[in-house]
This record gives C-alpha cells, structure tokens and sequence, in this order.
C-alpha cells in the first residue's frame, strides 16, 4: 500500500530536535518494489506512486495528466562529482515522488542563515500520483568533440545510436538532445514543476537545463482501464496504444534485456521524444470529411472509417462504393499500425503543449510526443520514417526537436541510484 505523507507532517518531524530522515527512512515511509505489471491498478490523485522497482515508475504507470520534461547538459569533467549528484537526485526523487520535501530540513526547518533544503512551492500539497523518470543522452558517453569524458563510452548501447534525418524535419538543436533528461508527471502542474525545480537545484554546478517542456492533458493510455485522450487536433490519440495489462507485448516491445547486448540496460527501456507543432489555425479550416480522411478514423468515436468501433482493427482492404479504400493510402491510422512497420509497436506517452503565440499571433501549439520501446531503431524509426514520408498529416505539423534517451532499470532500493548499473 503506498503511503500519502503530507509536507506538513516532514515539517513537524523535522523541526527541533528531529534531526536528519536518513536514507533508509526514505524506504521505510515510502517504497515498496513494483512488479513487471506496475500499473494496473491506478492510484488515487492525491496517492504516492512507489518510486523503487525493477523498472522505473513514470513508464507503464497510468499516464498522469501533467508534465515537466527537462533536459539537462553535463557541465562538469569529474566523474565522482557526477555520480555524487546522481545519488542526491535519487533520494530527492524517492522523497519527493513520496509527497516529502526534497531534502531532509525541507523549506523551512532548516538555519535560517542557509538556504533551505526545498523550494517550498510544494508545501500543503500531496504527492499527486508524482513519477520521476531518468534518462541518459547518447552525448553523455562521447560528446561532441569525441572524448570520453566519463570512461563510458565503450558502454554505449547500440539502441543508443543518433536517429536519421527524416524528411521534413525542422529541428531546432538547442531544444534537442542532452546528456541527461528527467520526466515528471503528476496530476498537479505544480507538484511536476517543483520536482523538476528543485533537481535543477541539487544538479548546480553538475548540469544546466538544455531545455525544458511542460504538457497538459495526457495525448495517451498507458492502460486499459483509461479512456482515449484527445490531441489538440480534437481526436482521440494513441488508441492502438501498448498498454500495461498486455504483458507479453510490453515483455517483448518495452523492456530491454541483456540478450540486447547492454547488460546494465536490463529491465529499462528507450525514450524518443520528438517536439511536433501543429498549424492550429490552417487545421480548424479544414473540412470535417478532410479532417477524418487524413486520420482515417471518425473524430466523434474514434472508430477506423472502415467501420465499427474505436478498438476495432482497421480494414485496409475495405472499399467504398467508387472501389477506393476506406481508410488512404497516405492515412495516419494505416501508416502507423504495426501491419505496416514489421510488427513495430510503441508504448507512447505524450501530452499537449500551448506555449503561447508567435509573432503573427498563431498559436504556438501541439504534441510532445514521447514514446518508450526496447530499441528504437527497430521500432520508432520505421514508423516515423513511413510517416514523414508518406502521411498527409505532414501538411499540418512539423517536428522541432528531436530527443533519444536511455532509460535505465529502476532503482532497487535506498542504497541504489539513478544509473549505478553504468557507472557502478
């Protein structure tokens, strides 16, 4: 059972005479290991999402509303430095994903002469279903000049290999890329942005953000038990969707193992991330027919045009009455399905982003899209290769950032930390 601790209660205990929460405290209040199929049973809002497991939480958890994404570059040669912070950003994120200050004195219960040990934003607030996920950029192993600068770049997996240029990209590289990334989710904005806060905090002097996202109402189900989201678009996202419950799948499409070739890679799993915006105002003058036919399902149920409902497999070979097929060739629904990218599948975890207007007062607005798979290059780029090639949604959107991330085993216990398997 996961256990609600509120700020108010770490205030009181950390007062006077408390003295410091160890690590093993941490553990104690709130951890408890996660199974293969974590993510079934979804919390409540308010709930504390276990943060110790054999995978990391943040992957197959019931996709939460809210998201803070960051990206971080490495600002520092010395390796023991890094690994020290690695371990600082483990048990802020045990605590804080357990609705705990970041450290131990939190806001306000430490001297007064020294900064305290949490930004305090978060205080009164409970942990609001908060997951914290690590990553690791393929520039953290070998960095753009061709040093080693950490000793691991003989550790590079192969899944961890740059992506190709696909056509149409219009990337934008200082919101792409990092040598680390961090993804907060919770169902309060401000939970996800505190969290992310206060590692930037702990991490000074190691890293500096690269960039960061923040998302609203989640564009995916990373579970039977949610309803299909909307994009921006106004249709339903990520129906064909890896979800949890399907165990055999997200065995054999999600999770890494150490037949991969990357032994301390086992249990994790690979995260692309791909900035897309979406031309709103060209979108919302086009016909309600053009919309559908572009998707190639119906906007109200989410159904493929070839008839019945919305989890019913499409059918490509069906025709209409002038012997052309109900759902295009160039159809979003029929470029992404697994039938026409080898089987691929992907776990996608992706939100809405509206990051205000640009000069010409339209809408800066879209998708982050974020998808999790065993390897990336079997999956995410034939998928993405067939659409930018082929999809006629390509006339609406276009890609601005471009991210690929290692996603480590999760962390076992309080005396394990973010990315010991590589640097261990």
């Amino acid at each position: 059972m996961a256990h609600t601790i509120s700020r108010r209660q770490l205030i009181a205990a950390s007062g006077a005479g408390a003295g410091l929460l160890a690590a093993g405290a941490v553990g104690a209040l709130a951890v408890e290991a996660r199974s293969e199929t974590a993510g079934t049973a979804s919390p409540g809002p308010h709930d504390a999402v276990p943060f110790y497991g054999e995978h990391q939480a943040g992957i197959v958890t019931p996709a939460q509303d809210r998201l803070h994404f960051v990206a971080f570059d490495v600002i520092t040669d010395d390796r023991a430095k890094l690994v020290e912070m690695l371990r600082d950003w483990t048990l802020a994120a045990a605590r804080m994903t357990a609705g705990l200050d970041a450290g131990a004195l939190g806001a306000v219960g430490g001297p007064a002469q020294a900064p305290p040990q949490d930004t305090g934003e978060a205080l009164g607030l409970p942990p609001s279903q908060l997951t914290l996920t690590f990553g690791v950029g393929g520039s953290l192993f070998r960095d753009a000049k061709g040093r080693d600068r950490f000793g691991i770049a003989a550790r590079r997996p192969a899944a961890l290999e740059d992506l190709p240029h696909f056509p149409g990209d219009a990337l934008r590289p200082e919101i792409s890329g990092g040598d680390l990334c961090v993804q907060a989710c919770a169902q309060d904005p401000q939970v996800a942005v505190h969290a992310v806060r206060n590692l930037a905090r702990i991490g000074m002097g190691v890293v500096s953000v690269r960039y960061s996202q923040l998302g609203f109402g989640r564009t995916s189900s990373t579970s039977t038990a949610q309803a299909t989201p909307r994009n921006l678009m106004g249709f339903k996202d990520g129906t064909a969707n890896l979800k949890a419950e399907e165990t055999d799948q997200v065995r054999d499409h999600l999770w890494a193992a150490a037949a991969d070739g990357s032994d301390w890679m086992a249990g994790g799993t690979y995260l692309v991330t791909r900035k897309i915006r979406m031309t709103i105002e060209t979108w919302d003058r086009t016909s309600l027919a053009e919309q559908e036919a572009i998707f190639g399902r119906d906007k109200g149920e989410g159904a493929p045009l070839s008839g019945g409902k919305e989890f019913d497999e499409p059918d490509f070979a069906k025709v209409g009455d002038d012997g052309e097929p109900l759902i295009a060739d160039v159809a979003h629904v029929r470029l992404a399905h697994p039938t026409s990218n080898g089987g691929a599948r992907l776990l996608r975890r992706g939100y809405n982003f509206v990051d205000g207007s640009d000069g010409l007062g339209r809408l800066d607005a879209g998708l982050f899209f974020m998808s999790y798979q065993r390897d990336p290059h079997k999956q995410f780029v034939p998928v993405q290769r067939n659409l930018a090639r082929h999809d006629i949604l390509n006339e609406y959107i276009r890609h601005v950032s471009s991210g690929l991330f290692a996603i480590p085993p999760g962390v076992r216990d309080a005396a394990d930390y973010w990315g010991a398997g590589l640097f261990g």
